[in-house]
């Protein structure tokens, strides 16, 4: 009999073990989704701080560069995509061992990199448009407060609605059209508010040249975004950082030699040196204001690619209007800008159809979280015997 004990309470034991660790399986299932959302909203999280404090930091430094001396455009365009270099340690981290196992759900699918002269027409199309878009905000800088030039940035979230519906089949709803209603309200506020900027001694009619320059450049940004997206999900399909990282480096790359070439083309090479001796705050100060103006810039660019390979080129342009608030408000401590009334009633339209835009956004998330735990009670069952 006591073999037959002995041999029963192995196999009670044996049992319980095996309960045990089905368990344990069952409990690292259930979290493992929880887990890769935590880590997918600590990128989202990382990639907005790059970009709201990269382009609160960038605009400020660039009207610097303006106050203090600094008249060269292509100088000023040229520093908004020379600052690439310092991602290329990160390339030549990531790529190799990311390239070589692409183990993402996406590359499943497909894990053949597109043809070479693909990626070459993408990244020169997309330098090109770079090299436009920086020239333009470089003029828009130039003629305009830069309270006035933040909040006319905040209308690239109404442009890329418009080509994200073309393009990437963004859906309208009544918050989104609300959220365009407003910022179109806000930048027509400022456009008839051109009297109000005289203190700067600006022309009007130099004034009219920078709010035309910045509205293209967001119409431009906004249309480069949309294909940056529709370019991720049809020909590149590679869920990678190293991915993020080569749209932004290479495209960058083509914008620098394109500034450069402006540069020399423009006669304004000439003047750089007298514009350094003479600069408001010394030399030091000229190399540091144009060293940091690039570094921000790029960090901003790396967050904004971020958040169209997380999320959607859309969600990227609503995070870039998270700055809108800040830097008017510094702008005016620094820079001693004008804040009037239109401008403080542009400011809050413009504050209201970033939320707008944000609740639609929550809604939407909440309404696929719904989905999702329909999805799993309705097919629980199946799983548990799966999973035994």
């Amino acid at each position: 009999m006591e073999p037959a004990q002995e041999l029963q309470q192995d196999t009670q034991a044996d049992d319980r073990e095996q309960n045990s660790n089905k368990g344990t399986f069952v409990t690292n299932l259930m979290k493992l989704p929880r887990l890769k959302h935590y880590k997918w909203w600590l990128r989202i999280a990382s990639y907005t701080s790059f970009v709201v404090a990269g382009q609160t930091v960038a605009t400020l430094l660039g009207r610097l560069y303006y106050d203090q001396g600094g008249n060269s455009k292509w100088m000023a365009t040229l520093v908004q995509s020379a600052g690439f270099p310092i991602l290329l340690p990160l390339l030549f981290f990531f790529s190799p061992s990311l390239r070589s196992t692409a183990s993402t759900p996406l590359n499943t699918s497909s894990t053949k990199l597109p043809p070479l002269s693909t990626l070459t027409f993408l990244y020169f199309a997309f330098g090109l448009m770079l090299t436009g878009d920086n020239l333009m905000y470089s003029y828009g800088l130039l003629y305009l407060p830069v309270s006035t030039y933040s909040l006319l940035c905040a209308t690239q979230l109404a442009f890329n609605a418009l080509f994200s519906f073309f393009f990437n089949s963004q859906k309208f709803t009544p918050l989104i059209l609300n959220s365009l209603v407003l910022l179109t309200i806000s930048a027509s506020l400022l456009a008839v508010n051109t009297d109000s900027e005289n203190m700067t001694g600006i022309p009007k009619g130099k004034y009219v040249i920078g709010f035309l320059c910045t509205l293209g450049a967001s119409a431009t940004y906004s249309l480069m975004l949309s294909l940056i997206q529709l370019s991720f999900q049809k020909v590149i399909k590679t869920e990678t950082f190293s991915a993020v990282l080569d749209m932004q480096i290479y495209p960058s790359f083509v914008a620098t030699c394109g500034c450069v070439v402006g540069l020399f083309a423009s006669g304004e090479w000439k003047i750089l040196r007298n514009e350094m001796e003479n600069y408001g705050k010394g030399r030091v100060s000229y190399m540091m204001t144009l060293i940091w103006t690039a570094v921000t810039w790029q960090i901003s660019s790396i967050g904004m690619m971020g958040l169209i390979f997380e999320v959607s080129s859309l969600f990227c342009n609503v995070i870039s209007t998270l700055a809108l608030p800040v830097v008017p408000i510094l702008a005016v401590v620094f820079f001693h800008d004008k804040m009037d009334g239109v401008k403080v009633t542009a400011l809050l339209l413009a504050v209201w159809g970033f939320l707008s835009y944000i609740y639609q956004h929550y809604v939407d998330d909440s309404q696929s979280k719904v989905n999702k735990t329909s999805n799993n009670e309705a097919s629980g069952a199946g799983a548990v015997i799966e999973v035994c």
